[in-house]
């Protein structure tokens, strides 16, 4: 029996009866593998490295985080709280107990979850968008700002896009900082652009598909790496050369269950791509 449980980036998972995945009996190997941050009776999350898809999709099952948490800790009950795309890292949330999975799914479906993004683009001036809005929130300074608009993602169609309608996707942008061992340390320049590059903080007050990577393009700063925006680049599933400089950085929330503070950190490094 074959599920599909390819959710966009950063929307919640929906609850729904645990099923049997597809056997996928040619699969490349991913040579990355995740890192547990936290673990305990109900939830196990992850810092998950580019290229590693969350869940079954496509040519991915065995090379993915859920089948190698499964296996792993010999739990096939174990669900994800929420999604990343496969070329996003960071973090992600794992419930262990079926009988906590409601609250914990239901906890990033009201986006009682606080999450931010680090990433990298062009250092260069932004560009006006062609619909939604774009507010300085910190005027006349061009950031941090606030980027307001309607995206489309259609089923079967790789890029999601903007249009005329309600706001359904909202974005807090503001400059970030080098990390040490990012592409401007290696180069010998802490905290200067390196290669036209720099780091940006992400702020996602919703959750759509591709929203920061569709964001971020139509401000005139696609992100470093990315296959889809401003155009579609087709590589070999094997190259692993340029990965999306985008990271869930941080996710914070009050656990469902505990009613405690709890906060996650990636540890995944910007800049190695570029």
């Amino acid at each position: 029996m074959s599920v599909d449980l390819s959710a966009p980036c950063a929307e919640p998972a929906v609850r729904r009866p645990l099923k049997r995945h597809r056997w996928v009996t040619d699969e490349p190997r991913i040579p990355f593998d995740y890192e547990v941050l936290y673990e305990d009776a109900g939830i196990i999350v992850i810092d998950k490295p580019h290229f590693l898809a969350t869940t079954p999709r496509g040519m991915w099952y065995r090379q993915t985080a859920l089948i190698r948490l499964r296996e792993r800790y010999g739990e096939p009950a174990i669900t994800p709280a929420h999604r990343l795309d496969r070329l996003t890292a960071g973090v992600v949330v794992f419930v262990r107990d079926p009988a906590l999975r409601g609250a914990y799914q239901t906890l990033f479906q009201e986006h009682r979850a606080t999450k931010v993004y680090e990433c990298l683009a062009p250092s260069r001036p932004i560009r006006r968008p062609r619909y939604g809005t774009v507010e300085r929130l910190e005027a006349p300074r061009v950031f941090p700002l606030r980027r307001r608009s309607h995206i489309t993602k259609l089923r079967g169609v790789l890029q999601a896009f903007e249009e005329p309608g309600a706001v359904n996707a909202e974005t807090v942008i503001e400059l970030g900082r080098w990390r040490d061992g990012g592409a401007a340390a290696s180069a010998g320049k802490p905290g200067a652009p390196a290669g036209g590059l720099r780091p940006y903080t992400l702020h996602p007050r919703t959750g759509k598909t591709h929203q920061l990577r569709v964001h971020m393009n139509s401000l005139g700063l696609p992100i470093a790496g990315d296959d889809f925006y401003p155009s579609i680049v087709e590589r070999q599933y094997d190259d692993f050369s340029q990965p999306l400089e985008l990271v869930a950085r941080s996710l914070r929330f009050v656990d469902p269950v505990s009613g405690e503070e709890r906060r996650f950190v990636s540890r995944v490094p910007l800049g190695d791509g570029v």
